[in-house]
């Protein structure tokens, strides 16, 4: 895999769909770990599901009601979150927001059609 570049500008970054609601822009990159900012739209929702990357996620603004495994809690600006390998998750959107997720290793499948390299 290739990495990005050693400094990203929001403002030239592509934002990419994520879903309904929601937009995603992926930032520094590597092999073993990707920045990516998710853009949601009050109501959007973060499906369930799982993958094998550690996730660590910051709540840059809005409120989410986040779900991991059984535990749900309301986030808000300033929170964060930890998603262990292979744990179900997922999220609703309370008030227009973003959130800021690492993953290790990098999430490849966020790269297939993105210019960051």
């Amino acid at each position: 895999m290739s990495q990005s570049s050693l400094f990203q500008s929001g403002d030239e970054n592509m934002w990419e769909p994520a879903g309904e609601g929601m937009s995603r822009q992926v930032l520094g990159f590597g092999d073993n770990l990707m920045l990516v900012k998710v853009k949601f739209a009050k109501g959007a929702r973060g499906v369930l599901h799982s993958h094998r990357h550690v996730q660590a996620s910051f709540v840059e603004s809005g409120i989410f009601e986040m779900t991991i495994g059984i535990d749900v809690k309301i986030l808000r600006k300033g929170d964060g979150y930890y998603i262990p390998p292979y744990a179900v998750h997922g999220c609703v959107c309370l008030e227009d927001g973003m959130l800021v997720d690492a993953f290790s290793p990098a999430r490849t499948e966020f790269l297939k059609d993105n210019d960051n390299g």
